[in-house]
Order: structure tokens, then sequence, then C-alpha cells
């Protein structure tokens, strides 16, 4: 399930950086506020579901484009270009994520970037890798140093004010903060010791499904703003080592309002 998973990352992407050359002729469709789809998106999630039917036609899909695809007890989450944005301005940093879980566990994960050819797979219980290199979350032990990864609340401004509350106080106390704009990349940063710590109100499933489970396989600590597991029905995730994880909830916890809990 794992090489299927990476044959149909590998395959999405070099659809995505074949349409790169094309930017400017995509079509695109305006899915909600500040949220967008390309005709690229469309046709990597076919491509991925293909694979996958193919290998197994009885299993279940929920893909970001097409929704659920009815089916067993096991479920493929396709992003299958998360950094859609990034990707229409030329920006560098987007990727193909899938994931699947059997019975809400999840089982196998990969996030691929074609920019960089840099392959993260995950599989419970035997590791995290980057590229055949086994992943661990940094031993960063404070913030004082530490870089911090984040996603701005940019599809509403519900959360807006909770959201810089928290960020004003991370960012006294941090190194540095990133928004690079493709949740996927930053988890598996996390993953991979490239970023300290990363929290994000409002993330999809299909943003977080494989990134999380290569946090876990790679030693780290991933959940709500509840310190709970409910992250994918809440979408507010918290991740790092143990023990930024916790620095950083401590920092964020005065500002969870009670409808992000």
């Amino acid at each position: 399930m794992l090489n299927t998973a990476v044959r149909a990352a590998r395959s999405a992407g070099d659809l995505i950086l074949r349409s790169s050359d094309n930017i400017g002729h995509l079509r695109v469709d305006q899915k909600g506020k500040n949220d967008y789809a390309s005709e690229v998106d469309r046709m990597a999630e076919h491509e991925i579901i293909n694979i996958i039917k193919t290998a197994y036609p009885e299993h279940a899909i929920l893909a970001e484009e097409s929704g659920q695809h009815e089916g067993n007890d096991f479920v493929w989450v396709i992003d299958p270009l998360d950094g859609t944005t990034n990707f229409l301005h030329g920006f560098p940093q987007y990727a193909v994520s899938i994931a699947l879980k059997h019975k809400g566990k999840l089982e196998v994960g990969v996030i691929y970037d074609p920019l960089r050819d840099e392959l993260f797979t995950a599989k419970r219980g035997g590791g995290a890798m980057l590229n055949n290199r086994r992943l661990r979350v940094t031993n960063q032990t404070t913030l004082k140093g530490a870089l911090i990864g984040t996603g701005f609340p940019f599809k509403t401004d519900l959360h807006l004010d909770a959201y810089t509350n928290m960020f004003r106080a991370l960012t006294t106390e941090c190194a540095g903060i990133r928004r690079a704009g493709a949740a996927a990349l930053d988890l598996a940063y996390i993953a991979a010791g490239r970023l300290d710590g990363f929290w994000e109100i409002g993330i999809m499933e299909w943003d977080m499904a494989a990134g999380i489970l290569l946090i876990k396989e790679a030693g780290g600590v991933v959940t709500d703003f509840s310190f709970n597991d409910k992250y994918m029905v809440s979408g507010n995730v918290i991740a790092g080592s143990p023990k930024m994880h916790q620095l950083i909830y401590q920092l964020i916890e005065p500002y969870v309002t009670d409808n992000l809990k």
C-alpha cells in the first residue's frame, strides 16, 4: 500500500511539474474565499485515484476536489496539490499528500515535493523517511532559537483575533515564524527537523493526514488546541517534538477561544 501511494504521488508530481510551464493558460475556479482549484489539481487527483483504484478497487477515498468515494474500511485521504495558490504564482512551495486510514487509524503517509524531488514516507510502526533517510523530530528544548511554522486563517476572519494573539505570544519568544503556504510540507518539515514546531487553525483532513503520521513516526506529538486528538475534526493543530509541542501549547492556550476547543 505504501508503494501504491508512492507511485501515485510521483505520477501526480510529474503531471504538476509538466503543467508548471503553462500556468498562465490554466483554468482556475474559486471554491470559496481565498480558496482556488486549478485544472491541474483535478488532473492530479484523477491520476492518483486511478492508480489507487486499479490496485485497490474496493477501498474508499476522501479527496479534496471530488469528495467522498464509497468503499470498505480502508480510506485514502488525498490532497493532489497542497499549495495551489503558491503553484499558480510560481512560488516554489507545494506538494502532493496521500494518506491511508484503516478503521480510522493512519497506516500510510506520503508527501511528495516534485520541485525538490523529496519523498517523505511513513508507515505506522515503521518510522518516517525522506528519500530513504530515517527522520527524527528536532531535539530543540527551548523556544529561544526555535523556528516555528504556521498558516494564517485566510479563509475566514472568524478566528483572526485569536490567531493574532497567538502569533504575538510566540513571535516574541522564538527565533522566527515561517508561513510558506503548504501545510503538508510544513508538517513534513517538522518530521525532518527543519521546523521545531507548528500550529494552525482550520486545516482540512487531506492537508494534514499524511503529515501527522510522519510526525508521529519521527517521534513527535500532534494534538488539537485542547491537548486531545480531535484535530481531524476541529482542524486545529499543534505539532512538534514532545518538549516543543508543550511549550507552544502553553503560550497559545490563553488565547484559545471556546469555538477553537
